[in-house]
C-alpha cells in the first residue's frame, strides 16, 4: 500500500522518534565515531525543540532499557520530559507498530503524517515505518537522525522504505517544508532551533555527516 500523501503542515504531522538509546547509538556503526554521534544527537535536539515549538507532538518509544540498549537519550529528556516520561517502553517487541501501546499514542496525536526516526535503521526503524504505511499514514524517514549497524544495512533499509512509499529525507528540509515560507509564524522557531543546537556553527565547521 502506497503511503497517504497529504500535504504535510505543522497541523498534521507528529514526530516519532524509535529507540534513541544510550547503547543504540553506540550500535550504530554507519556512524564514524564520536563526532558523527555527536552529529545525529544534534539533530535529534533540533527537531525536537523545533516540534516542541510549534506544538508537533512528539511520540517517543525505547526497547527493554534494563537491558543493553540503556535509557533513551538524556537529551530528550531534557527537551521533551512530558513526552519522555510517557514514552511507550517496550519489552522486546522489535517491531515498534506490533506495540498495542505505541501504536496508540500515535494515533492519539490526530496526525496522518509522521515524521520518523529510529536507532538502529535496519531493526528499530524499518518494521515500524512499513507498517505505518501499511496502515495508511504519509511517512517521511528523517535520514540524519537514524543511523544503520552498517552501511550496506543503511543503503538497504533506504531502498527498503523508499520502495515501500517513504519519502526520505533530513531535517532541514523536512522542517522547512511544514514552514512553507519564511513569513510563516513559525520561522523563528527553526531559527531558535537551528542556533539553539548549534547547526549553524557545525555548518561553518564542515565535513558534516
Amino acid at each position: 500500500m502506497t503511503a497517504l500523501r497529504l500535504p504535510p503542515t505543522v497541523d498534521n504531522t507528529a514526530l516519532v522518534l524509535i529507540d534513541h538509546q544510550v547503547g543504540t547509538i553506540e550500535w550504530a556503526g554507519e556512524l564514524a565515531g564520536e563526532d558523527e554521534r555527536d552529529q545525529l544527537r544534534m539533530w535529534v535536539r533540533t527537531v525536537v525543540r523545533f516540534a516542541a515549538a510549534v506544538g508537533i507532538p512528539v511520540v517517543l518509544t525505547s526497547s527493554l532499557e534494563d537491558q543493553q540498549q540503556g535509557r533513551l537519550l538524556p537529551d530528550l529528556e531534557a527537551l521533551a520530559p512530558t513526552e519522555y516520561a510517557a514514552r511507550v517502553q517496550r519489552a522486546g517487541v522489535i517491531n515498534a507498530w506490533d506495540d498495542p501501546a505505541f501504536v496508540g499514542a500515535v494515533r492519539a496525536t490526530g496526525r496522518r503524517n509522521l515524521l520518523v526516526g529510529g536507532l538502529t535503521t535496519e531493526v528499530c526503524l524499518v518494521p515500524p515505518v512499513l507498517s505505518a504505511i501499511d496502515d495508511g499514514f504519509g511517512v517521511a524517514v528523517l535520514l540524519d537522525v537514524s543511523a544503520a549497524g552498517t552501511r550496506t544495512a543503511a543503503a538497504n533499509s533506504r531502498d527498503a522504505m523508499q520502495a515501500a512509499g517513504a519519502e526520505l529525507l533530513t531535517a532541514v528540509p523536512a522542517m522547512t517544508r511544514l514552514l512553507g515560507s519564511w513569513q510563516s509564524e513559525h520561522a523563528a522557531a527553526f531559527f531558535d532551533a537551528m542556533g539553539s543546537e548549534g547547526v549553524f556553527a557545525a555548518y561553518a565547521c564542515g565535513n558534516l555527516r
